[in-house]
């Protein structure tokens, strides 16, 4: 498999639902604030990697690289665990990431920072 995309994701993610329903909670509503605390968790796993062994590491080293690699796929899945949680569909993820590309193509970042900041020293 050379790339994968959200549906792909969505059913890798719900093949390992069905085949550990019995331990894993249901994918429903109540339980997407609880992926998303380990979606969290799992960033703070890659943090902890990029302040330990560095960029450097993370670009030349295969060890270090495949395991920061993990680290993102673990945040990835609980991140479709959050999404069909939610019921929010890959269509829904690929328009809403297609508008916000759209505005911020005419997003003055510089400013945005600029106003941010100016508004906490008056």
């Amino acid at each position: 498999m050379k790339d994968i995309n959200f549906s792909q994701m969505q059913e890798i993610q719900k093949h390992l639902w069905e085949q550990n329903q019995e331990t894993w909670r249901p994918l429903t509503p109540t339980y997407a604030r609880e992926s998303f605390l380990w979606m969290m968790e799992e960033t703070g796993e890659a943090i902890s990697i990029i302040k330990k062994k560095g960029d450097n590491a993370i670009m030349e080293d295969d060890v270090v690289r495949r395991h920061f690699t993990e680290e993102i796929v673990d945040m990835m899945m609980y991140l479709n665990d959050v999404l069909m949680r939610y019921q929010v569909t890959p269509e829904e993820m690929a328009t809403a990431y297609q508008e916000k590309y759209q505005r911020n193509l005419s997003r003055n970042f510089v400013k945005e920072h600029h106003d941010l900041f100016q508004d906490e020293k008056e």
